[in-house]
């Protein structure tokens, strides 16, 4: 089967996988190891929940009094951003026979839903509430890595805001904190990112290649953070990440039918053209020859970046940072006893750079992932 690639209007190109594009182990999938997601709402997708459920809790921290409870299945709209987050980095790819398989698809996940659901807007005051919990019951439920793909209110002034602190808590007590740098590009690093000892990710573009030469930096923030910490301390890929769509979704729903047009034999093509719903979708009627709806039909998935009919491919630090997220899960599997620090130090110290990039832009450069988890396993305790 052939996959879209959105460069070419009229041919199908398959997306790679992320775990080739940051040549990370098949050796190591994070199990074992328990990240918190912090987002503004997630779904109990397949590629989370079978063959069994990875999810060891979900919690609700939209409100004063955060809710431990049961993921439901919604479609709302706040949804959609942690469902592909989580599916990027932690997904078992079951709905793509395993091609879109996340790097640490064995982990298990503590999901905490936050922000205001009737507004969309996610402040500091929301995130801390839901880190708050996270640091309140991480030793119960195991967490050792906590994602962030949000970002507070301001730009950081170099003072330590309450969310700040947060993070430096979260780390002394033995968690990794991984933030988005931001998608703004400007020089500016907005809270939690700008917390010392956060792992900030800023992002790279690497045209859905694993050619070095190819590869740009990504419109992402940079600045420094508190303490004169660099920011971003290292990249990964934000742009064509694989990610599931929210099911049952308007936008899950028109991939499914725009797959099936394009899969279909032309007398079933025409057949299914007959329908309003495909006329809509194509913003034609049913009277075209079928080699020229088949170019429509291409043009809309690659338009939409559909790249299997239930997935699409996804931009932003806010997959960059789950990526990382999801290489210190591993690095963690290999070696249970590695500090914050530690797993800092050899994210750093095994980064690729890239060339004629300013350092302030790319930190250490882009992930490595086996590499971190070889300098992870050589990494015994301080004393």
């Amino acid at each position: 089967m052939q996959l879209p690639f959105t460069h070419d209007l009229s041919e199908l190109v398959p997306v790679i996988p992320i775990g080739r594009r940051v040549h990370a182990s098949t050796r190591y999938t994070g199990a074992g190891v328990t990240i918190a997601y912090l987002d503004s709402g997630f779904y109990p997708h397949p590629d989370l929940v079978t063959p069994l459920s990875r999810i060891k809790a979900y919690a609700d921290a939209t409100g004063e009094r955060v809710i431990e409870r049961a993921l439901t299945k919604s479609q709302h709209a706040s949804n959609w951003h942690g469902t592909m987050t989580t599916g990027a980095s932690a997904g078992n790819g079951a709905l793509s026979g395993g091609r879109f398989r996340g790097i640490a698809s064995c982990a298990s996940l503590v999901l905490v839903k936050t922000g205001q659901p009737d507004t969309f807007r996610i402040s500091e005051k929301d995130i801390g509430r839901a880190l708050s919990w996270v640091i309140e019951h991480h030793a119960r439920l195991g967490v050792r890595v906590i994602n962030i793909s949000l970002g507070g209110d301001v730009p950081s002034k170099g003072k330590a805001t309450a969310l700040d602190k947060l993070v430096e808590e979260a780390v002394a007590l033995g968690m990794c904190v991984v933030c988005a740098a931001g998608n703004s590009g400007g020089h500016k690093i907005i809270p939690p990112a700008s917390a010392a000892s956060a792992i900030t990710v800023g992002g790279v573009n690497d045209f859905n290649s694993t050619d070095v030469a190819r590869h740009r930096l990504y419109h992402s923030n940079y600045g420094v953070g508190l303490g004169g910490a660099m920011k971003p301390e290292l990249i990964a890929p934000a742009q064509f990440v694989p990610a599931p769509m929210l099911p049952d979704s308007e936008t899950h729903k028109l991939a499914q039918l725009l797959w099936a047009l394009e899969k279909a034999s032309d007398r079933a093509l025409r057949e299914l053209l007959k329908a309003q719903e495909a006329q809509d979708a194509l913003g034609m009627e049913v009277q075209k020859p079928p080699a020229h709806v088949r170019r429509i039909v291409r043009h809309r998935i690659n338009e939409q970046k559909f790249i299997h009919p239930h997935y699409q491919h996804a931009d932003g630090t806010s997959f960059a940072a789950p990526i990382v997220s999801a290489v210190i899960a591993q690095m963690l599997e290999a070696n249970p006893k590695l500090t914050p620090a530690q797993v800092k130090h050899a994210l750093i110290e095994t980064a690729d750079a890239l060339e004629d990039v300013p350092v302030e832009r790319q930190g250490a450069g882009v992930v490595n992932a086996s590499a971190a988890v070889r300098a992870g396993m050589r990494t015994t305790r301080s004393r």
